[in-house]
C-alpha cells in the first residue's frame, strides 16, 4: 500500500463530484489513502475592499459534510480523510499534489462562463503541480453525443519522437497495467513538410512520406522497448499517424479509458512552468479524462 494519497479536490459541482467518483477508483486500484480537499475562498483573498467578521470555521465546511455523506454507507473504500483550506485554489491545489501521487479534479467548478471548457484552477494545477493531475471533463464532451463503449477502451498516450518523455511513457504504462487496459501510443509525424525557400535557392528534394513514417516507428519502438519490458503483461500497440498530434489524441479520446500527456519541459530561456500546445489542446477538447504527467526532477 503506498502512503501517498490520492488528492481529489471538490467544491460541491457535480464536476468536482464527478472527479471524486474518479479519484476513489484511483485510489482503490492502487491501494492508497484519498484525501478529499475543498479551498474555500475566504473573502479577503478574493475582495479585500470587503470587510469580514472572521474566517470560517475550519470545523463546518458544508461541502466536505456533502461527500462525507456521498461516501457514507459505501463498502470497500480506502481510508478517506478531509482537509478544508482557505485561500486562493489556483495556488493552493498544486500545493496539495505536493506529497500526492496523484491530483483529480473537475475540468471547470462552480465559477467562470457556463461554455467554458476548462477552469483556471484546473489549467494551474495540470501546469504547476509536482505530481500527475488527472482532470475529469464534462460527460459527452467531444463525442456529439454518441454513446461510448463501457469496456475495453484503451489508455491512449502521446509520443513525440523526436523528444521522448519518460516519464510520461512509465505513467501511461503503469496506469494500462493497473486496469488491465490495453495501451494505444500515438506518435505523430508533420506532414505535409513545410519548407521555405529564399529567392534564388533550389527546392529541397523531394522527401517520401513512407521513409518519414518507417524512420518514425523505428524511434518511437526503441523508446518503448524498456517500458514494455518493465510491463510485459500491457499489450501495447503503436499508430503513426501523418499531422496534428493533438487531433490525433484528441479522435482517440472519444473510445479511450483515460488519454496520457506530458506536460512541456522547462527551458533555458524559459525556466517557468508551462504546458505544450498539444496538451493545452487535450485539455480543452478531450472526452475522456486527461492525465498530465510532469517532466522527471532530473529533467526539469
Amino acid at each position: 500500500m503506498s502512503t501517498q494519497p490520492v488528492v481529489a479536490a471538490v467544491d460541491g459541482s457535480d464536476d468536482s463530484l464527478r472527479a471524486l467518483e474518479w479519484a476513489l477508483d484511483a485510489a482503490r486500484r492502487r491501494q492508497a489513502p484519498l484525501r478529499v480537499v475543498h479551498v474555500r475562498q475566504y473573502v479577503p483573498w478574493v475582495q479585500p475592499e470587503v470587510l469580514a467578521a472572521g474566517p470560517p470555521d475550519p470545523d463546518e465546511d458544508p461541502v466536505l459534510d456533502r461527500v462525507r455523506a456521498l461516501l457514507t454507507g459505501r463498502t470497500a473504500l480506502p481510508a478517506v480523510e478531509y482537509a478544508a483550506l482557505e485561500g486562493a485554489p489556483g495556488a493552493l491545489l498544486p500545493e496539495a499534489g505536493s506529497a500526492a501521487q496523484l491530483l483529480v479534479l473537475g475540468s471547470r467548478g462552480r465559477g467562470g462562463f457556463a461554455s467554458l471548457l476548462l477552469g483556471s484552477n484546473s489549467l494551474a494545477a495540470a501546469r504547476d503541480a509536482e505530481c500527475p493531475v488527472v482532470v475529469v471533463p464534462r460527460p459527452g464532451r467531444g463525442t456529439d453525443g454518441a454513446p461510448r463503449a463501457r469496456s475495453g477502451r484503451p489508455v491512449v498516450v502521446g509520443l513525440h519522437a523526436d523528444s521522448p518523455d519518460e516519464a510520461t511513457l512509465a505513467f501511461a504504462f503503469a496506469e494500462a497495467a493497473l486496469r488491465g487496459a490495453r495501451l494505444r501510443i500515438v506518435a505523430a509525424y508533420p506532414w505535409p513538410l513545410q519548407t521555405w525557400m529564399l529567392p534564388g535557392e533550389l527546392p529541397p528534394p523531394e522527401i517520401d512520406q513512407d521513409a518519414v513514417e518507417h524512420e518514425t516507428r523505428i524511434l518511437a519502438d526503441g523508446f518503448l522497448a524498456p517500458h514494455r519490458e518493465r510491463h510485459p503483461d500491457v499489450t501495447a500497440d503503436t499508430d503513426v499517424l501523418p499531422g496534428d498530434a493533438a487531433g490525433h489524441l484528441v479522435d482517440a479520446s472519444r473510445d479511450a479509458e483515460l488519454v496520457v500527456v506530458g506536460r512541456h519541459r522547462r527551458r533555458l530561456l524559459a525556466p517557468a512552468r508551462m504546458m505544450g500546445s498539444v496538451t493545452q489542446a487535450v485539455l480543452l477538447h478531450a472526452a475522456s479524462p486527461i492525465a498530465v504527467v510532469p517532466p522527471a526532477p532530473a529533467e526539469e
